[in-house]
């Protein structure tokens, strides 16, 4: 039935000189959204409404699927585009419309026209008072309700006049790209693929890196997370991810520090290395997904000692969240499933019995000085032999 879709986004409307960035960063993130679906379509742009037209066959819970992806867009709005062949053909159109799309007839409605085209012979009020006639003659068991109606037929005269009465809800947010970019340490848990998601509805292009610490960590452990990274890549695009091996570091540090600092320092290392693709790679910070209070590594002294090693800013998305909420979104975006999978990664297979909550940075960097003569050797073996793996959806 639908051969069109008009596209709302939000907050781009109220960007100004700049609005018109914005929206191509839109149609871009579409078109690739829209790459891997069967069919051809023209996305086109048109005074504040961007607009999708199927050339070909396609399928339409497919290509709805792909658009909810997609974020800057609040609403996808499946339509009829009608020729302007004066009003007794835009009301056939819209009869014919309502008759396919809405079977039970036993509905109310209420009219709401906008006229972008100020030539158009009728004004709104009246296109509304007259296509409301139109639509009762012809379904008569419809009733008018204009403060809470059940349907809303939104005319909008344009070029063409479009017929639509379904919103349905998108992701909201900034298309990605528009915020720079951001490096993101990828676990296999709950926390990190959500707070990957979450800076990169803020228009934030997203890489990442993961560590791997074989023979402790199995090669299932570092494909959960090329499959976390996956279903993130259905809303970021593309993503560049760095597989890092930890183990000697790991070890290194199991052996020279005291067992209930080695948490903090392990990922002190992690955020050094971290920082450095994220510089390599023209990253603008390094995202986690700590949250205060969470663990013995994420209370407020443990983050301002693994703040301490870095020089660009650290993003935590999630660092008011409880468990709970975090859960809620990682269910909403298709990753908890994944998450909860029992492939134990680096981070969870060295934890002390009773790691230290409170780190004093000067205890944290005197044990630091126990490593120094193999540490940096070590770190510069782990960035030069780290795995690139692109990640697409």
């Amino acid at each position: 039935m639908f051969k069109a879709f008009l596209i709302k986004y939000g907050e781009i409307g109220i960007k100004g000189k700049n609005r018109h960035l914005f929206e191509d960063a839109l149609v871009h993130q579409i078109k690739y959204a829209l790459k891997p679906v069967e069919g051809d379509f023209l996305i086109s742009k048109e005074q504040g409404r961007i607009y999708i037209e199927a050339l070909a066959g396609y399928d339409y819970d497919e290509v709805i699927e792909s658009l909810r992806c997609v974020f800057g867009i609040v609403g996808i709005c499946p339509m009829v585009l009608a020729e302007d062949e004066g009003f007794e053909k835009l009301a056939a159109e819209v009869i014919e419309y309502l008759d396919k799309r809405y079977p039970d007839k036993k509905k109310t409605f209420k009219v709401n026209s906008r006229r972008a085209r100020k030539n158009y012979p009728m004004r709104s009020m009246e296109i509304n008072a007259a296509l409301g006639e139109k639509i009762l003659e012809a379904f008569p068991e419809m009733k008018v309700d204009v403060h809470n109606p059940q349907i809303v037929v939104n005319i909008e005269i344009r070029a063409k006049i479009n017929i639509y009465s379904e919103v349905i809800p998108g992701p909201g947010g900034m298309p990605v790209g528009t915020n720079g970019k951001g490096m993101l340490l990828l676990s296999g848990g709950i926390d990190s693929p959500v707070a990957g998601y979450m800076v990169a509805k803020r228009g934030v292009k997203i890489d990442a890196v993961y560590f791997h610490a074989p023979p402790y960590t199995s090669e299932r452990a570092k494909q959960k997370v090329v499959d976390l990274a996956k279903i993130v890549a259905k809303y970021t695009g593309p993503i560049y991810l760095k597989v890092v091996n930890f183990t000697e570091i790991q070890m290194y540090i199991y052996e020279m520090c005291p067992h209930e600092e080695l948490t903090i320092i392990m990922r002190r290392y992690m955020m050094r290395i971290a920082e450095h693709f994220a510089q390599e790679t023209g990253s603008l910070g390094v995202i986690t997904g700590e949250s205060i209070g969470q663990v013995a590594s994420q209370t407020m002294q443990s983050l301002a000692a693994t703040n301490e090693v870095c020089t660009m800013p650290v993003y935590r998305p999630l660092i008011g969240f409880d468990k709970q909420e975090i859960i809620e979104v990682s269910e909403r975006i298709g990753t908890y499933e994944t998450s909860i999978l029992p492939f134990e990664d680096c981070c969870t297979i060295f934890v002390a019995k009773h790691p230290v909550t409170k780190p004093s940075l000067k205890v944290i960097r005197r044990s630091e000085t126990h490593l120094k003569e193999k540490i940096d050797e070590m770190v510069h073996t782990a960035i030069e032999t780290a795995e690139t793996i692109v990640v697409q959806a």
